[in-house]
């Protein structure tokens, strides 16, 4: 189920010689939602360190820019699950504008569950699933 995880306003500083908000900066908020999924789920900086020594890293992502974002613009960021395979997790982020909730950015991050000790791909354990379920789409492959 796609729920809102961060909300932000556009800077001066994340616009382009265009004007509007610079490709860096979306994707940047959506890594910032990988984030804070996985923070509410338990996985933060304690869990790294000390728990499960692992964190979802992004391998691959597709990405559609729908609406422009100026500085100034108030946005949020929705997230949900479109699939979990043995190793990887497919999330699904909609950028929104705020004054009109006018889809600007849609993108998928296909991620792997990142040992942060071996640096290698590791299988997401039942726990780790069942604590991800809240976050899957109606139509997610799990």
């Amino acid at each position: 189920m796609a729920r809102k995880v961060l909300s932000g306003v556009v800077q001066n500083d994340d616009c382009d010689v265009l004007g509007h908000m610079n490709v860096s900066r979306y994707i940047a908020a959506c890594s910032d939602a990988v984030f804070a999924l996985q923070r509410d789920i338990g996985m933060n900086e304690e869990d790294f360190k000390n728990g499960r020594k692992a964190s979802f890293a992004v391998v691959h992502m597709e990405s559609d820019f729908r609406a422009e974002l100026h500085a100034g613009d108030g946005f949020y960021v929705t997230t949900e699950i479109a699939r979990i395979g043995g190793k990887s997790l497919t999330f699904h982020h909609r950028l929104y504008r705020d004054r009109d909730d006018a889809l600007a950015f849609d993108a998928r991050f296909t991620t792997v569950l990142l040992s942060l000790e071996t640096r290698r791909a590791v299988t997401i354990d039942a726990d780790l699933r069942a604590d991800l379920a809240p976050w899957l789409a109606a139509d997610a492959e799990a």
